[in-house]
């Protein structure tokens, strides 16, 4: 495909030439290059006004993000050679912090390689493509990614609804060998059993590794209470920390039938039960029965989708924060997450404090985390800093 050119407006560089690349289509000079002219996924080079260079990159016509830039360096435009580097150097990271191969290998803008997701379990990679660029070059990345890894089986996870916004069909697909599923996991030395074929997102929530392995720092007490639970990742982590009761909950069956698989094979299923419901009717009714636990972990998926939704999705953290603290003893630990971009880090803070004195409670701050190393963060693109994680002690209101 033709490699065109696309020129900015004036001053609409700025931003690129901080680091981010993400190009919108307001900023685009279309007097001189019409969207209309391009191809979904065709490669570009990008300048600013007076044809200042900016960098290679490819572009969506039909996108409100209507380019990416993904090098900025003259000499090496959208090739095989670049996915290969770009691979290499994600790998590299990634060996120097982790003993076994399950992790997020390729995080999108985070490593360079906007539209590409890729996660690592084993010898299988679940790959997902969002945009038209990075599907245009489909086979030279699944060739890069086996070039590299050998792995003996890729899965394309082509599912998310992040593809319709892009024009692109959605789908699931064995590109290589023949997938195990379920497949075992191993996460700070407890074994999970997960569906990189039929489970959320890939089938495992990588990025909360790193806040899960917190919980041993500051045990967890005799009852723990997992809302949100998916399949456990936090709950058995719980029990193996030695917790006496635990409950998930989660609105799916299939979930909470493959908790209770990897309770029984982690050696905690007498100390591990589920109940299926909605997570905001379960709390209140947990509460009304007036049941206590000694930690509270709320790991919600995204509440707060678009930024039209924000003044909704505020207080849907507002209401599950506060009928969570009610559940806790005095001194009690929660573990409170918000994985939504739109609602950044002193926002969610804030959010949780309210909710803590519209319930008469005092919450200490005592740590705070955000995705894993594995989901690097570019500084000058914060939308890859999304997760957030409150580790909070709560005390009767002083």
């Amino acid at each position: 495909m033709k490699t065109e050119t696309l020129v900015l407006r004036k001053d609409q560089e700025r931003r690129l030439l901080a680091g981010h690349c993400w190009i919108y289509s307001n900023e685009v000079d279309t007097r001189l290059t019409p969207l209309k002219g391009l191809q979904p996924g065709q490669p570009v080079i990008i300048r600013g006004d007076h044809e200042r260079w900016i960098g290679h990159g490819y572009v969506n016509p039909h996108s409100l993000i209507c380019a990416r830039l993904v090098s900025r360096d003259p000499a090496q435009p959208l090739t095989p050679a670049l996915w290969l580097k770009r691979i290499h150097a994600a790998l590299s990271l990634r060996e120097r912090l982790y003993r076994h191969p399950f992790y997020r290998l390729i995080f999108g803008e985070g490593d360079g390689l906007p539209g590409l997701i890729v996660d690592r379990y084993g010898d299988l990679l679940a790959v997902q493509i969002t945009t038209a660029g990075m599907e245009r070059v489909q086979g030279e990345l699944l060739a890069a990614l086996e070039q590299v890894l050998r792995p003996t089986a890729i899965l394309l996870r082509n599912d998310s609804s992040v593809r319709l916004l892009e024009g692109l069909e959605q789908g699931v697909e064995v590109i290589l060998g023949d997938p195990a599923d379920p497949l075992t996991l191993i996460e700070n030395d407890l074994e999970f059993l997960v569906s990189p074929m039929s489970g959320q997102k890939t089938g495992w929530f990588f990025d909360q590794a790193e806040n899960r392995a917190r919980l041993a720092r500051y045990g967890v007490g005799r009852r723990v209470l997992d809302v949100f639970s998916y399949i456990g990742a936090w709950g058995i982590r719980a029990a193996a920390l030695g917790a006496e009761q635990v409950l998930c909950i989660d609105s799916s069956a299939t979930a909470l039938a493959r908790v209770e698989a990897n309770a029984a094979h982690n050696g905690v299923s007498d100390r591990v039960q589920v109940r299926q419901g909605d997570a905001f009717a379960l709390l209140r009714e947990l509460r009304d029965a007036g049941e206590r636990f000694d930690t509270l972990i709320l790991d919600p998926p995204a509440l707060i989708k678009r930024r039209k939704d924000e003044a909704e999705g505020t207080q849907a953290y507002l209401r599950l924060n506060r009928l969570g603290m009610e559940l806790l003893e005095p001194g009690g630990l929660l573990v409170t997450s918000s994985c939504s971009f739109h609602m950044g880090r002193e926002a969610f803070t804030r959010t949780v404090q309210q909710a803590a004195r519209r319930a008469g409670l005092t919450l200490q701050l005592l740590e705070t985390g955000q995705q894993g190393p594995d989901h690097p963060v570019h500084p000058a693109i914060p939308e890859t800093a999304y997760l957030k994680t409150l580790f909070c002690r709560v005390l009767p209101e002083f």
